[in-house]
Formats: structure tokens, sequence, C-alpha cells
């Protein structure tokens, strides 16, 4: 409602400016938590989310317009080489601490998730680190994440995936191949329903295509792309 003043010489072209004005204001709300999460100032991002809301910015605006539009445009920063890992680390932190803090304000259906994600890491790898950021990515970038560890048999896969949209394989030794090979066989027999990914150190997209695997992503941000495009197609 924009405010309404008394003094006959300001009449309504006044109140659309001061309309615009507020909008604006509001768009650089926007703007600035957009930036803290590229920034990863988790220190700061919880004080400017409560400076927008006070300021009349929406809890699903700031998700939707701020903490995820910020962490998608992570994903090709990291993919061309301008944020490493332990920056992106800090992204998806700072992200998530928002969302967090935002959650008591958000009403059912503010936040609607991309698709359901099942990831893991294959039975005799113990390796944990990339799997992790890949994980984070992706929720922080909408999906709905389930992470079901490390040294996961294919049936601990194909159970927790049974109403997934996409199950995320990891493996980052070249023993524990096929341990992979076997898990995208068993997912694919089962005819779960589910897309099948793979990555990790060892694996490139030629093997993703000779195991029978849906694709392939060499980084988390590249996952995270991928995954958007084979929901949407």
């Amino acid at each position: 409602m924009p405010e309404v003043f008394k003094s006959p010489s300001e009449g309504p072209a006044c109140i659309k400016i001061r309309e615009n004005k507020g909008e604006k204001n509001m768009e650089n709300y926007i703007e600035k938590i957009r930036e803290l999460v590229l920034e990863g100032e988790d220190e700061e991002i919880v004080e400017m989310i409560d400076e927008a809301v006070e300021a009349g910015v929406s809890p699903k605006e700031i998700v939707s317009d701020a903490l995820i539009e910020g962490m998608n445009q992570v994903g090709p920063l990291m993919a061309s080489g301008e944020l490493y890992v332990p920056e992106v680390l800090l992204c998806a932190e700072t992200m998530q601490l928002g969302l967090k803090h935002l959650k008591p304000q958000l009403q059912a259906g503010d936040v609607t998730t991309l698709g359901k994600i099942v990831i893991g890491t294959v039975e005799g790898d113990l390796h944990d680190i990339g799997k992790d950021l890949v994980a984070m990515m992706l929720e922080s970038s909408g999906f709905e994440v389930v992470n079901i560890g490390i040294d996961q048999a294919a049936e601990n896969f194909l159970k927790a995936g049974k109403d997934a949209d996409i199950i995320a394989i990891s493996a980052l030794l070249t023993t524990t191949m096929p341990a992979m090979r076997e898990t995208v066989k068993v997912l694919k027999e089962s005819k779960a329903g589910a897309r099948v990914i793979v990555g990790g150190a060892p694996v490139s997209d030629e093997f993703a295509k000779e195991i029978g695997a849906d694709g392939y992503a060499e980084d988390a941000g590249a996952a995270v792309v991928f995954c958007k495009e084979l929901l949407s197609a």
C-alpha cells in the first residue's frame, strides 16, 4: 500500500513515484542477498535477510530470487574456473544458513523442489568430500536431496531411490568402478524409473555410456546443470 499524502499538491503521480521507489528498494535487497551468497558472506546473510523482510520483501521471494538464484550462478562460475571448491562450499553454506533462518517464516508451498535426488558412493569406496559437495550444490539449487553416504551396495541405492527422480552414483577409486557398473545394472534391471547419473575422478562420459547410465557430470556445477536438463526434457 503506497503512502498517501494529505497535501493537495501531491497527487497520483507522486504516489506512483513512491511505489516505484519501494519496488526498487526491494529489488536492491534481493540483489544484495544474492551477492552475499555468491561471496560466501555467511556472517552478513541473516542480518540482510531480516532487513529485507522488515522492508516488505516476502520470504518466498528471498528464497527463490535471491538464495536459490544466487546458487544457480555458482555452478557456471565453478565450471569456468572462476570459483574453486572451498569458495563453492562457502557459497552453499551461506545459502543454507539463509534458508534455515527463513524456514519458520515460510508457508506450505512457498518452496517447491525441482525434483528428488538420491546420492551416494558405491560399495567399497569410503570417499565422501566430492559426493557431499555435489549433494550440497544440488540441495542449494532447489532439489530435494537424500544423501545415503559412502560404501553403499546397489540394493541400498535401489531401496532409497524408489520414489526418486534421479539416482546419482559416485566412485573415487578405479578399483570401485566395477561396483559402479554393477549398481547401474541393478538399478536399470529393476526398472525403478529414476534416471541414473554417475561421477567421480576415474569416471568419464565414455564409461557412463558403456555401463548404461543416463549421463555423467564432471563436477558439482555440471551436476546441477545436468540434473535440471534431465528433468526438464
